[in-house]
């Protein structure tokens, strides 16, 4: 079923455990499968600290329609700033304006918590949400290898 809400129908609110399932199929979406009790196990250790936030967009009928998650990045060599730690709008809402409304909050929490800078990083094959981060003003500012070893 396609959703047909106007983007200005969407609610933006803060995840509850309660968002677990719809956060879960996001995920897979993104390309981070994740079940709902590992979604409600992230949550929990999230709770409670104000430094990392996740937003959801909520459909009129109670399903969700995206989210962003975002914490703040400290570092020595650099001023605090937003990270986005994680964008998906579901495919059935895409192109309908759910991003922009979550990025939108995202800068507005960045605001709210003293940072002048948001910060994401983005598939180089996810061309299409490069376009839609430019839109928005954002700009590539390098290009980088991701590493990662398993403990």
């Amino acid at each position: 079923m396609k959703n047909t809400a106007h983007p200005f129908d969407i609610k933006v609110r803060v995840a509850a455990v309660r968002d677990a399932s719809g956060l879960a199929v996001l995920a897979g979406q993104l390309g981070h499968p994740s079940t709902r009790e590992q979604v409600e196990a992230r949550l929990r250790k999230m709770a409670g600290n104000p430094e990392h936030i996740v937003f959801v967009a909520e459909r009129p009928d109670g399903r969700l329609a995206g989210y962003a998650d975002l914490f703040l990045f400290h570092t020595v060599g650099a001023d605090v700033r937003v990270e986005v730690g994680g964008l998906v709008v579901d495919e059935a809402s895409r192109s309908r304006g759910v991003g922009a409304i979550l990025m939108a909050r995202a800068e507005e929490w960045a605001r709210d918590m003293g940072c002048s800078a948001v910060s994401l990083r983005s598939n180089v094959i996810r061309e299409a949400a490069h376009r839609f981060y430019e839109k928005l003003g954002y700009g590539i500012i390098k290009t980088q290898k991701s590493f990662r070893k398993s403990l």
